[in-house]
C-alpha cells in the first residue's frame, strides 16, 4: 500500500507551483502534490551511485517497457521501431509543426484546450469550439463544423488532446475514429497528445494507437510518464509514428531541434515507472477518484451555484461558474487576493473557458478540503 495523505514540502525548492507566499495555496499548474513512487526513486538513486555522468543512449529496455506498458494498460499493440525518445511532448509537437507545416498554414484545435497549443510557431490556430450542454455539463464535437475546417486547403494539421485538458474528457473510440477519418480524407496530419492517457479514472481511455492501419498513416502520438508519475522535470517522453516515412520526418525534426537525447535520469526513471509503477498508479487513481467525488459532493452541498463539468479524465477539475456574475479571470484574481487560493482561469484555454475555472485535485484530501473551503469563502465574500 502507498500513502497519498502526505506531501513533500516544496516551498523554496525551485518548484514553479510552490513559489508562492506563505499564506497562498497553489492548485493550478498540472503537477501532483504526492511523493514519487519509491521504485522510481530507487532507480534514480542507483543511477546516481554510479558516479559517472557521460552521454546517454536509449537502450532496448526503454522501448520494451513502453511496448509492454501500452499493451497491459491500454490494450494497444505497437512496434518498438515506431517509438522515438524526446525530451517532452510539447517540444515534440513544436518540432512536428515546424517540420510538417509552413508559416501561414493552419492547425485545428478543439477548444477550450491546453493553452500552449495556440503557440504554434507562426502557424494560425484554427479553433473549433466544442459545444457545451449546460444541462448535462458535457462537451460535444460539431462534426460538420470540424469537417469544414479540416477541408480548408490551408489546414495541414490537427492537434487532438486525448484525454482533453482542461475539460477532463476522454474521447471515445468512435469519436477518435471519426476524427482520424476526416483527417485522412483531407490529408491533414493528426497529432494526438495523450500525456494524460494513464489518468482516466474510470478506465475508459481509447488511444489513437487502437486505430486501424489505414487511419494511422498520418498519425503522430505522444505521451510521457510526466503526468502519470509526477516526473515533469525529468524531461522524458515518447513519440510513436506508425508510418515509416512520416517517422523519418519526425526523427529529422527532433534531432535538428536537439530534443532527442536523454538526460542522466530520464531512461532509468521511465523504465522503472513503466515496469514497476502499475500498482502505485492503480492506488493513485483510486485516491484521485475519491478526491473527485469529494469535489462533486462539496459543490452540490456547499456551492450549488457551481457545477463540475469535467468527466473522469485527468486530475484537473473543470468547474462551471457561469451562474456567478463574474468572469473566470476576475474570479481567479479575486480568490488569490482575498483567500490565497491560486487556480487557473478558464479564459486562457479559449472556447467557452471564460465561464470556467480549473482546479488541480492531485493532492492530499486535507489540502483539497482547505482549497475548497477557500473557494467557498471567496465566492461567498465576492457575492456579499
Amino acid at each position: 500500500m502507498y500513502s497519498f495523505d502526505q506531501m513533500p514540502n516544496r516551498r523554496g525548492t525551485n518548484s514553479i507551483k510552490w513559489n508562492v507566499k506563505d499564506h497562498e495555496l497553489p492548485m493550478w499548474i498540472a503537477d501532483m502534490d504526492f511523493g514519487v513512487a519509491p521504485e522510481i526513486i530507487q532507480a534514480m538513486q542507483d543511477k546516481i551511485k554510479l558516479g559517472a555522468f557521460g552521454y546517454e543512449s536509449v537502450p532496448d529496455s526503454y522501448y520494451d517497457a513502453i511496448v509492454n506498458w501500452q499493451e497491459k494498460q491500454h490494450n494497444c499493440q505497437i512496434k518498438k521501431d515506431w517509438i522515438l525518445f524526446v525530451s517532452g511532448v510539447i517540444p515534440a509537437l513544436s518540432s512536428a509543426v515546424r517540420r510538417l507545416t509552413h508559416p501561414g498554414e493552419q492547425i485545428v484545435t478543439l477548444t477550450p484546450v491546453y493553452n500552449i497549443f495556440f503557440h504554434s510557431n507562426g502557424r494560425k490556430s484554427l479553433e473549433e469550439e466544442l459545444e457545451y450542454d449546460a444541462n448535462s455539463h458535457e462537451y460535444r464535437i460539431n462534426w460538420s463544423s470540424l469537417e469544414q475546417k479540416l477541408a480548408d486547403p490551408l489546414t495541414k494539421m490537427m492537434i487532438l488532446c486525448n484525454p482533453h485538458n482542461p475539460i477532463g474528457k476522454s474521447w471515445t473510440y468512435e469519436e477518435i475514429e471519426k476524427i482520424a477519418q476526416l483527417c485522412n480524407k483531407y490529408h491533414v496530419y493528426l497529432f494526438s497528445d495523450e500525456i494524460h492517457g494513464d489518468l482516466v479514472l474510470n478506465d475508459s481511455f481509447s488511444s489513437s494507437l487502437k486505430l486501424p492501419d489505414n487511419l494511422k498513416q498520418n498519425l503522430i502520438i505522444a505521451f510521457s510518464p510526466s503526468k502519470t508519475f509526477n516526473l515533469a522535470a525529468l524531461h522524458s517522453a515518447s513519440v510513436v509514428v506508425p508510418n515509416s516515412e512520416l517517422r523519418f520526418q519526425i526523427y529529422r525534426a527532433i534531432n535538428n531541434d536537439e530534443i532527442a537525447e536523454p538526460n542522466l535520469l530520464a531512461i532509468p526513471a521511465t523504465i522503472a515507472a513503466y515496469t514497476q509503477g502499475s500498482t502505485w498508479l492503480h492506488e493513485l487513481k483510486a485516491y484521485l477518484l475519491k478526491n473527485r467525488q469529494y469535489i462533486a459532493n462539496f459543490l452540490e452541498n456547499e456551492l450549488s451555484q457551481l457545477n463540475l463539468a469535467s468527466e473522469f479524465a485527468t486530475y484537473l477539475a473543470w468547474i462551471d461558474i457561469s451562474n456567478l456574475n463574474i468572469n473566470s479571470q476576475e474570479l481567479a484574481d479575486f480568490l488569490k487576493e482575498n483567500t490565497g487560493l491560486i487556480i487557473s482561469s478558464g479564459q486562457e484555454y479559449r472556447g467557452n473557458g471564460d465561464n470556467f475555472i480549473r482546479l488541480n485535485f492531485a493532492c492530499p484530501q486535507s489540502v483539497l478540503k482547505e482549497g475548497l473551503d477557500r473557494l467557498k469563502k471567496g465566492i461567498n465574500s465576492e457575492k456579499a
